[in-house]
């Protein structure tokens, strides 16, 4: 399999269409988690070039930091704290365009400004994980985002 990435010159939408397909090839036949997250952070990072892209991992109870792209990060994060964990606790997806403004944000770094975080939820219904994507622009994120990247969590 290439790992040469096609990045589409469209629009939000034609970009994750051009990258939906190309995720499922990268991961399709590879049954380590670890890889596969830290081939779609890449992937993500690549394609949209966003300040921080990377998961967390459900361990008791907090989220623990796995692979990301992007500078250092908050390793550990408690069940329902900042947006990370209140998108566990909630299990659904969080779009905030203006991290300031959300109650209880935990800043890991003070240059994002929004966020969306899509839980990663097993078919029983458990939360094993999160997506969480920063910007270092107000108003990155929309329906858009939350209805593609929740399509490339339910691969994982």
């Amino acid at each position: 399999m290439a790992e040469d990435l096609c990045i589409s010159n469209g629009g939000k939408a034609e970009k994750y269409q051009t990258l939906l397909p190309q995720i499922k090839n990268l991961i399709e036949g590879e049954n380590d988690l670890i890889a596969n997250l830290a081939n779609v952070s890449a992937a993500l990072k690549e394609t949209f070039g966003f300040f921080w892209v990377g998961f967390y991992l459900v361990k008791g109870e907090e989220l623990v930091l796995g692979p990301f792209q992007g500078p250092i990060a908050c390793t550990r994060i408690r069940k329902g704290r900042g947006v990370c964990g209140t998108a566990w606790a909630k299990a659904e997806t969080l779009v905030v365009p203006d991290v300031d403004a959300f109650p209880g944000h935990i800043a890991c770094s003070s240059l994002s400004r929004s966020e969306i975080v899509v839980p990663l939820i097993r078919e029983n219904g458990k939360v094993w994980g999160v997506l969480d994507i920063d910007s270092e622009n107000l108003n990155t994120f929309d329906e858009t985002d939350a209805h593609f990247l929740g399509e490339i969590c339910s691969l994982l």
